[in-house]
């Protein structure tokens, strides 16, 4: 089912299934900032991914002797969540562990997801507020994260350029030169290789072959804002987080348009892991009866194209 925030100047559409923003709209202009789940490139749009990010190795992970399959991302986004409540600029959902869940993932757990919507002067905000609460006597591993579409380039297509992102920019606040991991395409899997990708006042012009070599998963609080602007600088969103990594990416090879800017807390396996649950790296560990409290903010400018 759908469901709408919205106030003077922004309108937010959300699926219960999955609890995923499909839709984010500047009401001045009726301007669309989210990617539409076009699957010529990639269906989704913002989904959740819990509770696993990324890739296993071979797909699967070992817990107490016991081996679990498991696909990428983890399956929240593929299940129907309760609504818990609602406002004008504010909505919460649930979803709860279950029998389906405990054979993938042999965890209690209550996951619950909240959206609250603000105008400032200069942006319109989108909250993005995550709970996730362990009612059992076992300790929880998990990992949570975000995975965002952004429309880029803002106009969409066009004869002219498609869906290319060529001149556009990303910006990394504060900082000089980004250090970042990238992945085995074939398994998703990340690599130890440390890379070094210049910016030129925090800030990377986007090349053709740009997102073709890997994801970009940038870790170590390197920066706690992310935003794409146009060939002028002029920002278009900035996503705000804090959390201990995050990467960026559009699909290999397709000239997508559109642009992921996600949020992590937690990470796909390296090539090179060996270990079971509990060892694997960013993992989050909840002892019985506690919460875990996380999210980010997007901040969308208003824009005429």
């Amino acid at each position: 089912m759908r469901y709408f925030l919205e106030n003077d100047r922004i309108k937010v559409e959300i699926d219960s299934f999955g609890a995923e923003v499909k839709s984010v709209i500047n009401k001045n202009n009726m301007r669309e900032y989210m990617w539409y789940g076009n699957p010529r490139y990639w269906g989704r749009t913002s989904p959740v991914l819990f509770p696993f990010v990324g890739s296993l190795k071979e797909k699967k992970y070992n817990w107490q002797g016991k081996e679990y399959a498991m696909g990428q991302h983890g399956f929240a986004r593929d299940r129907e969540f309760e609504l818990l409540s609602q406002t004008e600029e504010e909505i919460w959902f649930q979803l709860r562990s279950d029998e389906e869940t405990m054979k993938k993932y042999p965890f209690a757990f209550v996951l619950k997801i909240g959206y609250r919507i603000s105008s400032e002067k200069e942006t319109d905000d989108v909250k993005v507020m995550w709970e996730v609460s362990n009612p059992a006597e076992d300790t929880m591993y998990f990992s949570i994260g975000a995975h965002p579409a952004f429309l880029c380039p803002v106009h969409g297509f066009s004869k002219e350029k498609a869906g290319c992102k060529e001149g556009y920019q990303l910006y990394f606040e504060g900082i000089g030169v980004i250090h970042h991991h990238g992945n085995d395409v074939a398994s998703g899997l990340a690599l130890r290789e440390d890379i070094e990708l210049p910016l030129k006042n925090g800030y990377v012009t986007i090349t053709e072959d740009f997102f073709d070599r890997c994801t970009y998963m940038i870790e170590g609080g390197q920066t706690k804002c992310v935003g794409i602007a146009d060939e002028e600088g002029k920002h278009i969103v900035d996503v705000c987080f804090d959390t201990p990594l995050f990467a960026v990416w559009s699909p290999e090879k397709k000239n997508a348009p559109f642009i992921c800017i996600e949020p992590w807390y937690g990470r796909c396996d390296a090539v090179d892991f060996e270990g079971d649950l509990s060892q694997r790296e960013f993992t989050n560990v909840l002892e019985a009866g506690g919460t875990f409290e996380g999210g980010y903010t997007m901040k969308f400018y208003e824009y005429y194209w």
